[in-house]
C-alpha cells in the first residue's frame, strides 16, 4: 500500500471516528439496529452514546415474546433453554414479563404411562435460571397450567398452536409504554384485604382497563370464597376481567403463605391507551364455524393491530376432544379473524371472563361474580397497549 492510500485510509477512519464521537443523529440511527442487551453495553462507551441509547430505549415500545415447544435436549424446560439465546436478540427493555409453561414438564410430575418420575424442573435453581434471563427490577410472573396456547417466536402472523400435551411455554415481554401502567399483584388468603386491592390498582382506580388474573390451588378448602373476594369488587368496575384457574404460581416467590396454599397472581393494566375486548365461547359452541362466528364478534371493538395481543383461556375439557378429534380449532378460528395478532393462553381448570368491550365505556353485558366464572368454556380476549 502506497503512502497516499495509507493517508486516505487514515482520513476516512478519522472522519468515521469524529462522526461516531460527535454526531448524535448518526449514532442514534445506528443504535436502533442494536439489540437491547448489546445496546446497554455500548451505552458505557461515552456520554454521547449513553444519551443516544436512552433515547432509543424510549422509542422501543413494541411488545415481543419468546415461545418454545417440543422436548428439550437439556435438563431444563425447553423455554428456559431458548430464552438464553433469544433474549439477546430482543429490541426492548422488559419491564414486566408474563411466563406460562406446562405443568407436567416444568414440575416433574409422575408420568403415569411410564410409571416413573421425571426430573424435577420446578426447583429454586430452575426458577432462578428463568429470572436471570431478564434485567434486575423486571417484574416476572410465572405460572404452570395443564396446557399451553402460543404463537411461534418471530412473527405476529405466525399460526398459533394449542398444546394440550407435551412440553411448551412462552414469555411475553412488556416494555415501559407511554400511557400504559402494568402492575403485577399477588394475593393469598393471608394478604388479601381492601387496602391491598387498592394498592394493587384493582379498586378505586378510574383508569383500570384490563385485569388478567390466575388463581392457583383454587380447589383447596376456602378457595371458592377466596376467589369471590377477588371477583366481587372487580365485577363492579368497568374493566375487562379475564384469566383462569391454573396449577401453580412459581414467580414471584411466596412469602406469606405455605407451599400448597391457594392464591392469585395477575396483572392490572391501567391507562388511557389500554383497550380490551373479550367474548365467551360457551358449551354450545362445539364446531369450527360457530367458534369463528363468536370470535368474529371481537371485531366490534375496532382495536388496532399494532401492539395488540390475543389471549385464549380455555377449559382442559375443550380442545381437540371437544371438537370431535379436530385439533387447533379455536386457535385457527382466531388466526382467521385476526391474522396479524399473536395469540397466547392456557388450558386450565376453570375460566374467568365474559362478553365485554372496554372502549368508550361500552360494555356488551353487565357483570357479576357468577357471570365471570365458567366451566367447559373459552374466554377469547384482545388487549391493545397503545
Amino acid at each position: 500500500m502506497g503512502e497516499n492510500e495509507e493517508f486516505t485510509e487514515y482520513l476516512e477512519d478519522s472522519k468515521a471516528a469524529y462522526v461516531l464521537s460527535n454526531v448524535a443523529e448518526v449514532v442514534e440511527r445506528i443504535l436502533t439496529f442494536v439489540p437491547t442487551k448489546s445496546l446497554l453495553r455500548v451505552a458505557r462507551v461515552c456520554r454521547l452514546w449513553r444519551n443516544c441509547a436512552r433515547r432509543v430505549l424510549r422509542t422501543q415500545q413494541q411488545l415481543t415474546w419468546v415461545s418454545a415447544c417440543g422436548p428439550s435436549a437439556s435438563g431444563a424446560h425447553v423455554l428456559c433453554g431458548i430464552l438464553a439465546e433469544e433474549v439477546e436478540k430482543v429490541f426492548l427493555l422488559p419491564k414486566t414479563v408474563l411466563t406460562i409453561v406446562d405443568i407436567e414438564n416444568f414440575t416433574g410430575r409422575p408420568d403415569c404411562r411410564q410409571n416413573k418420575v421425571k426430573k424435577n424442573r420446578h426447583s429454586p435453581d430452575m426458577v432462578e435460571e428463568l429470572n436471570m434471563r431478564f434485567p434486575k427490577g423486571c417484574d416476572i410472573m410465572g405460572i404452570t397450567t395443564p396446557g399451553i396456547v402460543l404463537t411461534p417466536s418471530g412473527s405476529c402472523s405466525s399460526l398459533p398452536r394449542e398444546y394440550q400435551e407435551g412440553e411448551a411455554g412462552f414469555a411475553i415481554m412488556f416494555p415501559s409504554i407511554e400511557g400504559v401502567n402494568i402492575k403485577p399483584f399477588h394475593f393469598c388468603k393471608k394478604s388479601i384485604c381492601p387496602t391491598a386491592l387498592k394498592e394493587a390498582g384493582l379498586v378505586d382506580n378510574p383508569e383500570l382497563r384490563v385485569v388478567l388474573l390466575f388463581v392457583y390451588e383454587a380447589y383447596k378448602s376456602g378457595g371458592v370464597h377466596f376467589l369471590s373476594q377477588i371477583l366481587e369488587p372487580l365485577a363492579k368496575s368497568k374493566a375487562l376481567i379475564a384469566g383462569g384457574l391454573v396449577e401453580t404460581a412459581f414467580s414471584p416467590p411466596r412469602h406469606c403463605c405455605s407451599e400448597g396454599a391457594f392464591g392469585v397472581v395477575g396483572l392490572a393494566l391501567s391507562g388511557p391507551k389500554v383497550q380490551g375486548a373479550s367474548v365467551l365461547l360457551d358449551q354450545e359452541i362445539s364446531n369450527p364455524k360457530a367458534a369463528e362466528a363468536t370470535i368474529r364478534r371481537l371485531k366490534a371493538a375496532k382495536i388496532p393491530e399494532r401492539n395488540t395481543l390475543g389471549f385464549m383461556f380455555a377449559c382442559v375439557g375443550r380442545g381437540q376432544n371437544y371438537y370431535h378429534n379436530q385439533p387447533n380449532v379455536e386457535a385457527d378460528a382466531f388466526h382467521k379473524v385476526f391474522p396479524n395478532t399473536p395469540l397466547f393462553g392456557l388450558f386450565g381448570n376453570g375460566e374467568i371472563g365474559c362478553d365485554r368491550i372496554v372502549k368508550d365505556d361500552y360494555t356488551l353485558c353487565d357483570t357479576d361474580t357468577d357471570s365471570l366464572q365458567h366451566e367447559y368454556t373459552t374466554v377469547m380476549t384482545l388487549i391493545h397497549l397503545g
